[in-house]
């Protein structure tokens, strides 16, 4: 028996038809009954933390699968020191993301905000504007949705280098990635710093105002992966102060970002709503990829998309 965690319990995953196992749908408050006697869990309400709160009840789970490629809200001590295999949505949203991340650089360059700006007061400004062939870009993250940013911004002329746990003198994707311990001194070389790493300890914080103080006076921040790797008054101030040029933002340390929250008004910031994977039929695919799994697991084969709980992502030698 597999149950399927949802934001309400109306709610349905789609294209499980195919897939011989009994579905017991629930949201948070009757996760405690789905769970128990189950043998796997489909969080597909991905951020839920509901799990940790019933953990008590989970005696036969064997299988975990969140539709979601960062598993930080999930994981806990309890699930980490247990044999409960954890699985992701790793893959569905690398191109999405690197889309986005392409969009984000493109229009930072051509100086998209303030078109929009002069737009809206009907002002006629003629301007020149950056090309983005040529321009440096540092990506923070090595892992699956790093490497297709960096495949896509080198498509687009960029020099693309990149930061990971481990350094690299060379690397197919990144031609030189840096240890991001030393992210302080790689920074001044990018025009775009991108953040595509996962957040566990060693990441929380890491652009921090020793970070953000190296950057170039115009450079741009992209974070697409966690909020909680800014240190966003740090952030806050550098826009303000205009110490660094700008950025775009899709993930925040509280979401929603709270209506009254400054970030919103900083000179330079794009906010998006956690929305830079999410494409038209994502839903199916997530859907798809369990599914796929699903039957792997039904079988006795071996699942994809496993994570290491200790590390806190699907590890294939890079991060």
């Amino acid at each position: 028996m597999i149950a399927v965690l949802c934001e309400r319990v109306t709610d349905r995953v789609p294209g499980l038809d195919g897939v011989d196992a009994e579905f017991r749908y629930c949201d948070a408050d009757g996760l405690a009954q789905a769970v128990a006697g189950a043998q796997a869990l489909l969080l597909w309400d991905y951020f839920s933390t509901a799990l940790r709160g019933v953990w008590t009840h989970a005696h036969a789970l064997e299988w975990v699968h969140v539709a979601a490629a960062g598993v930080d809200t999930l994981l806990f001590d309890g699930l980490r020191d247990s044999d409960v295999v954890v699985t992701n949505a790793r893959g569905v949203f690398d191109r999405p993301i690197a889309e986005y991340v392409l969009g984000a650089v493109i229009a930072y360059a051509k100086g998209s905000q303030a078109s929009f700006d002069l737009q809206r007061r009907h002002e006629w400004r003629h301007r020149e504007t950056r090309g983005v062939a040529g321009a440096h870009a540092l990506v923070v993250g090595t892992g699956g949705i790093g490497r297709e940013i960096a495949r896509l911004l080198r498509a687009a002329g960029l020099v693309v280098r990149g930061a990971g746990r481990v350094a690299v003198e060379r690397d197919p994707d990144f031609d030189t990635v840096v240890g991001s311990t030393e992210l302080a001194a790689a920074v001044g070389w990018c025009d775009h710093l991108v953040l595509a790493a996962p957040l566990t300890p060693a990441t929380r914080g890491l652009v921090d105002a020793a970070v953000l103080a190296a950057m170039k006076p115009d450079a741009h921040l992209v974070n697409i992966a966690r909020g909680p790797l800014v240190d966003e008054d740090a952030l806050l101030a550098a826009l303000t102060e205009r110490r660094i040029g700008g950025a775009t933002l899709d993930v925040f340390d509280t979401e929603p970002l709270p209506a009254e929250h400054p970030l919103w008004d900083a000179p330079g910031a794009v906010i998006t709503a956690h929305m830079s994977g999410d494409v038209v039929g994502f839903r199916d695919t997530l859907a798809a990829q369990f599914a796929d799994n699903a039957r792997r697991w039904l079988l006795g084969q071996p699942l994809l998309n496993v994570v290491d709980k200790k590390l806190g992502y699907v590890s294939t030698g890079t991060a």
